[in-house]
């Protein structure tokens, strides 16, 4: 804890990571984050723990994260990592000096040299790293302007990006635009596996609502029936399901289900005709795409088959004012919206 303790008080720009580990730890992280000024990273699993509405939320760091995120992990001088299991997905980088906070003893070191390890419960653990710091002033200089200034180049960046039309659907960029205005604060959310998910990642803007995803088993058709079993655990929260429509694809009766019992999921179903992630893993390999492109029904029309709300967006115009539909409809609803697979 002193060695840990040490490092952090010399630290200039010091940045936390946390991961879904850390989730019962959400006050400890910001208030030391906000002692230090420092910036907070969250993993994909943990979207969410401190919003990025926060002065120092900073969004996801990987794959599926933000240049935000990538530039405050690139200029700093120190990693706080908390319940996070370094995978190749969230991708924290090996040159930098980490201090690595896990109750796990072998989740310490296993993929990358750390530091220092402190083995505990990420709460406690955060409570002694800050008494063991002391009053005396630390070396951090207070980051919270360059946090503003990465938020306001991604945000025009995405604003360029929402406004790509190619005529060939929308751009995820405009889809989770949309959502981050729409989307209840209390809302629970369900994400699918898929590239909206890396897209969700990437452009939804949370304000600390929570998120249920598979990790990263790539458990296709998790969103539908995960929000099912999200209504049930919280029937007075909103619930609110993203999916592909590969996913969804494979669980369409689950629809049924959600009308039988009143199960008011707003589900957000993005479909670019394609199992579009297959398809980017097949290119990676240097293979040609192969059978990905999907035959899909009209998913509004068979959401009304089975009873419940639904309606289609085609072109950009529509959005607003489907996606205000949704969050105002009773029962269950879908927004069916034709997305374009170049526009990621």
């Amino acid at each position: 804890m002193e060695r840990a303790a040490g490092l952090l008080r010399a630290a200039r720009r010091p940045v936390f990571i946390v991961g879904h580990g850390a989730a019962q730890a959400r006050e400890q992280v910001r208030a030391l984050a906000e002692r230090l000024g420092a910036p907070v990273l969250t993993t994909f699993r943990a979207k969410g723990l401190v919003p990025d509405t926060h002065p120092l939320g900073a969004g996801v760091l990987g794959r599926s994260g933000t240049p935000v995120a990538s530039w405050l992990m690139s200029t700093c001088d120190l990693l706080v990592v908390a319940g996070a299991s370094f995978s190749n997905h969230t991708g924290i980088a090996p040159y930098k000096p980490v201090i690595q906070i896990d109750d796990d003893h072998a989740a310490i070191g296993r993929f990358q040299k750390v530091d220092v390890g402190l083995l505990g419960d990420a709460a406690l653990t955060l409570d002694a790293l800050a008494d063991a710091l002391g009053a005396a002033p630390t070396a951090a200089v207070d980051q919270r302007g360059d946090v503003a200034e990465r938020w306001r180049l991604w945000r025009a960046e995405k604003a360029r990006r929402a406004g790509d039309d190619r005529g060939r659907g929308l751009s995820s960029a405009a889809v989770f635009d949309a959502l981050s205005r729409h989307t209840p604060v209390d809302a629970v959310m369900t994400v699918d596996v898929g590239n909206h998910a890396y897209s969700f990642g990437r452009y939804f803007e949370s304000a600390g609502r929570p998120v249920l995803m598979s990790g990263y088993l790539g458990s296709i058709g998790f969103g539908y029936p995960a929000a099912l079993g999200a209504a049930m655990a919280a029937p007075d929260r909103p619930v609110v399901a993203f999916t592909g429509d590969g996913g969804f694809g494979q669980y369409l009766a689950e629809v049924t289900i959600a009308v039988k019992y009143g199960i008011a999921i707003k589900h957000v179903l993005l479909d670019n005709g394609t199992l579009g992630k297959i398809g980017k893993e097949q290119l990676a390999e240097q293979f040609q795409v192969w059978q990905t492109s999907l035959h899909n029904p009209d998913f509004a029309a068979y959401a009304r088959l089975c009873g419940a709300q639904a309606s289609s967006v085609r072109r950009p115009g529509e959005l607003d004012d489907a996606m205000a539909a949704l969050f105002t409809a009773d029962g269950p609803a879908l927004v069916h919206i034709r997305t374009d697979a170049d526009l990621l």
